[in-house]
Parts: C-alpha cells; sequence; structure tokens
C-alpha cells in the first residue's frame, strides 16, 4: 500500500515530504490488493501496478512516505478493514506492532543484512555498480525504517523470530506451515 502512495506520488509530482500532499492523495487513492497464488497482486486507481510498485524509485518512496504519521494513521485504518474479519495473513513493517497487534500469530522474518542485499539485487537481477546502489538504498531503507518515530520497524514482543538468512524460502514457508498449523491445533 505504501508502495503505491509512493508511485501515485511519483505520477502527481507530489514530494515525499509534503506529509498533507501525501494524505490528501492517500484518501483519493484507490488501492486495492488481489491475492494471487504468487503474491498479490496491486492495483491503484484500477490499473495493475504490481511490477511498478517494485521498482527501485518506488522502494526508496514507499519508505520514504511511511515515515508520516498522518499518512500511516490513515493506512493502518485502511490495513485494519482488510483484516477485520479474520483468516487473513498480512506482512509489513508494522502489521505485528501497530495494525494487529492482537494477531493469533505473528512471525518476523529477519535475516543478515548482506544475504538480504544479495536477495534483493538476484530477484531484481542486477548486477555491477547499480548493485552497491540497491545495496546502500536497502540499508538506508533498514535504517529510516528502524529510527522512525511512527511505527518504527521492530519485532513484535510475542513474534516468533525466524532468521532466514541461511534458510532455502522452501524452508522458510515450511517453518511457517508448521507455526500455523500448531496455532490451528493440528
Amino acid at each position: 500500500m505504501y508502495r503505491a502512495l509512493a508511485l501515485k506520488a511519483i505520477e502527481k509530482d507530489a514530494s515525499f515530504d509534503d506529509e498533507a500532499a501525501l494524505l490528501k492523495l492517500a484518501q483519493n487513492a484507490r488501492i486495492q490488493l488481489e491475492p494471487t497464488l504468487g503474491g498479490n497482486r496491486t492495483l491503484l486507481d484500477g490499473r495493475d501496478v504490481s511490477s511498478r510498485i517494485r521498482e527501485r524509485d518506488v522502494s526508496e518512496g514507499a519508505s520514504r512516505v511511511s515515515v508520516h504519521p498522518l499518512v500511516r494513521e490513515w493506512m493502518v485504518a485502511r490495513q485494519r478493514e482488510m483484516g477485520a474479519g479474520g483468516g487473513v495473513v498480512m506482512e509489513g513493517r508494522d502489521i505485528g506492532t501497530e495494525v494487529f497487534p492482537e494477531a493469533d500469530l505473528k512471525i518476523f522474518l529477519d535475516a543478515d543484512p548482506v544475504v538480504r542485499e544479495q536477495r534483493r539485487m538476484a530477484q531484481q537481477k542486477i548486477k555491477g555498480d547499480v548493485a552497491e546502489n540497491v545495496a546502500a538504498d536497502l540499508r538506508e531503507r533498514d535504517r529510516r525504517d528502524r529510527t522512525r518515530a511512527a511505527s518504527p520497524l521492530v519485532a513484535a514482543r510475542d513474534a516468533v523470530v525466524i532468521n532466514s538468512s541461511a534458510l532455502s524460502e522452501d524452508e522458510v514457508l515450511a517453518r511457517i506451515e508448521g507455526l500455523v498449523s500448531k496455532k490451528l491445533g493440528r
């Protein structure tokens, strides 16, 4: 959702530092998340922006728009509306601490910063000089998210922390499935 808002700000040439303008953009945007087997499909005002919101400028913008308390307050309200009926799986940097502090199961995925950087570069098929910029951007995003005043990135006290540094995607999924099965009493 923050990525979609950042994209809208880019398209409307709004400053990532103008909280009032960003809040107005958010209030007038139609951001929809449609679950698919490959992950959420993100629609912004009816357009599929799933790929575009993963690009570097939008990733950087998402971290910058998310520092504004009024924007976060508006987004959290929308996220709570989405999960009001229960039975949902949500991911995000403050889902377990701010959005759903009473969630039945909270998992905090973590990994060594170097491993995360390598994964991001492989995911985006980035090599050479651009790779160092991507790594620097990721480190800056993490620093900004961990130190912001509104909903900083931290593991919830009751979250299960999974360090995925040495785990494959299938191993992480198996651990999560095990936690869910245990929670459901299976």
